[in-house]
């Protein structure tokens, strides 16, 4: 359904190195950088389906209260692992690792970046 996410930062530099940490945890790799802006994106897809921006109007950066971006992660192994380096990189902690109450494989974290942009990880597969 979607085709890309943008998320904006004040900081493009320190975003670039919390998201290089923590977003090959899940297969994403920063595929792409150009004046105010990195994009990330999955081994073989020709697109960056996730982007840290700074704002095109030159405002300040904001995040959305009730906006969250969701990532899919392979295994709650996985969820676990991107949770602990968004912690170790800066990010704050909006709610450890485990099971949510959405469904019974639904295993989740979430934390916010450098800018307050809330990230949630998600694995719903059995483990």
């Amino acid at each position: 359904m979607l085709l890309y996410v943008t998320v904006g930062t004040n900081d493009l530099e320190k975003a670039g190195v919390f998201y290089d940490a923590v977003l090959p945890l899940l297969g994403y790799r920063r595929q792409k950088q150009a004046p105010g802006e990195i994009g990330y994106g999955a081994d073989g897809d020709a697109r960056c389906r996730f982007w840290v921006v700074e704002p095109f109007n030159r405002e300040p950066a904001t995040f959305g209260n009730g906006t969250s971006v969701a990532f899919d992660a392979p295994s709650r192994a996985a969820v676990n692992a991107f949770h602990a380096a968004a912690l170790a990189n800066g990010g704050s902690d909006e709610g450890a690792p485990g099971i949510r109450s959405f469904h019974p494989n639904f295993y989740a974290a979430f934390v916010r970046d450098l800018d307050g942009n809330k990230l949630s990880i998600v694995s719903e597969r059995p483990e």
